[in-house]
């Protein structure tokens, strides 16, 4: 899987600090979101702690149709989603297991859809999370 993870959902969806953070916990990972994450301000690192370890992955959101596209694939799945969430990350697999997550939560609670890197497939959310369990071995 590519080191990155785009996450496609309506700007109305997009979760606050504290949403989101509930919605990581029903995932029962143990990771907490910094309150560095602050939608549509934030772009860059967001500090994560997973299972007491320093843990995170850049995220930017950016805004259809000006700052983005959908693949021709996806346009249909993606619909009336408005907002892109690029999340990266580097050879820590922690670092891969926040995003994962992250995204599994996008998901799940937020009627979010994801794909991998340059992928035009959608990931599920237990598709992520299995990814996420995977690279915390």
């Amino acid at each position: 899987m590519p080191r990155s993870l785009i996450v496609y959902l309506k700007a109305t969806d997009v979760p606050t600090r504290k949403v989101l953070q509930k919605a990581v916990d029903q995932l029962e990972f143990g990771l907490k979101l910094d309150e560095a994450y602050t939608p549509f301000e934030m772009a860059g690192y967001l500090p994560c702690i997973l299972n007491g370890e320093d843990a995170g992955f850049d995220m930017w959101f950016k805004n259809l149709p000006t700052e983005f596209t959908v693949p021709a694939a996806l346009q249909a799945q993606v619909g009336e989603r408005d907002v892109e969430i690029v999340c990266k990350w580097g050879g820590d697999p922690r670092e891969a297991a926040s995003a994962l997550i992250v995204g599994a939560a996008f998901i799940k609670d937020f009627n979010a859809i994801a794909r991998a890197g340059q992928g035009d497939t959608p990931l599920s959310a237990d598709e992520l999370l299995a990814k996420a369990k995977a690279a915390l071995g």
